[in-house]
């Protein structure tokens, strides 16, 4: 499967739940908004209650009221009643410091915007992104914020389609620009690519970074330098990364049927060692970012096939043979704070 192959289905599942979460709005606003209101509503509880202490911050997707808002659930609990904090995203990232918000303003045509809380919740800065929002995540203290969008105008693209990956300090500050712009070191070699596209960063600290890079017909887990401005190859077909609590291991995306169709499964890998374990059991035609919930168990969203707009939180163990369980029903984008 081909680099624009694979950033073209990365790109359909974002931009279909986008458009579902649109296509839900309009349809609300003109014809059932009273069918809707009479909804039942998700359980809810005080956000005063869970501002405090482990917790998952997620993106509600019932289709309700709270539809796109940001709600949180106990860790130890998250199948319990839910606090909404009144912020709507479509992508949301959160640390004890606070979060990251990506929005597709659906009121302004082609308005996308990326927004920092505070712990409270309350904005402190934000800026326009470039394209549609598709992955957030923050640095371990909450200092750094990396946003990918979906972006058009690269020539190699002749589908009009390439992501933008940028990092940028929590709350305005110093910004590190496009990670485009970093020299890819590949396999020992310094290389200058110009159908390089860059997305899903995960910190390992306010300096050190994992990442994918797509060149050619191939994708690489690399490492990110932010001193020194460059991106070093760790190993090839990785797709979405996401670092371990212990910071020793490696969750991501491979594609299992290379050659004809994208078929997305989790994988982990050991950074020490370079050992890859394959969740065989684990979830096939996964397109999601996957979040740790402790050193042993990734979770990630994905859609349900007979109700568009809505999608479930799901828990794995990373053992080869481990099956899925259902975690958090009508949530996305999902993040643990510790």
């Amino acid at each position: 499967m081909s680099t624009r192959a694979r950033v073209l289905a990365f790109v359909t599942v974002v931009v279909a739940i986008a458009v579902a979460a649109t296509s839900y709005v309009v349809v609300e606003r003109r014809e059932v908004r009273a069918e809707r209101a009479a909804e039942p509503e998700a359980e809810q509880t005080p956000i005063a209650e869970l501002t405090d202490g482990p917790r998952i911050v997620f993106r509600h997707t019932g289709l309700d009221s709270k539809y796109g808002v940001v709600a949180v659930v106990p860790l130890d609990d998250p199948g319990g009643a839910r606090a909404f904090t009144g912020v709507t995203c479509d992508r949301v990232a959160a640390r004890a410091e606070g979060a990251s918000c990506l929005l597709n303003d659906t009121s302004v045509a082609a308005s996308f915007e990326g927004f920092e809380l505070d712990a409270d919740w309350q904005e402190v800065a934000s800026n326009d992104l470039p394209g549609i929002p598709s992955r957030t995540r923050l640095s371990p203290d909450g200092t750094l914020v990396a946003t990918t969008v979906f972006v058009a105008g690269h020539s190699y693209m002749t589908t009009g389609f390439s992501t933008a990956t940028e990092v940028h300090e929590f709350g305005g500050g110093e910004r590190w620009g496009n990670l485009e712009d970093f020299q890819l070191v590949i396999e020992g070699e310094e290389v200058n690519p110009v159908d390089r596209n860059v997305w899903g960063v995960t910190f390992a600290d306010d300096r050190t970074f994992y990442a994918t890079v797509a060149t050619g017909d191939r994708t690489w887990l690399v490492e990110g330098d932010l001193a020194e401005r460059t991106l070093t190859s760790v190993s090839p077909d990785a797709e979405c990364p996401a670092l371990s609590p212990d910071g020793t291991r490696v969750a991501f995306k491979v594609d299992v049927d290379p050659g004809r169709r994208v078929v997305w499964q989790v994988a982990v890998q050991d950074l020490a060692t370079g050992e890859r374990t394959l969740l065989e059991a684990g979830p096939r035609g996964l397109d999601d970012q996957v979040e740790w919930l402790d050193d042993d168990t990734v979770i990630y969203g994905m859609p349900r096939a007979d109700e568009p707009g809505v999608t479930d939180t799901w828990a794995v163990d990373t053992a080869a043979n481990a099956t899925p369980s259902l975690l958090i029903e009508q949530a996305w984008s999902a993040t643990v704070v510790r």
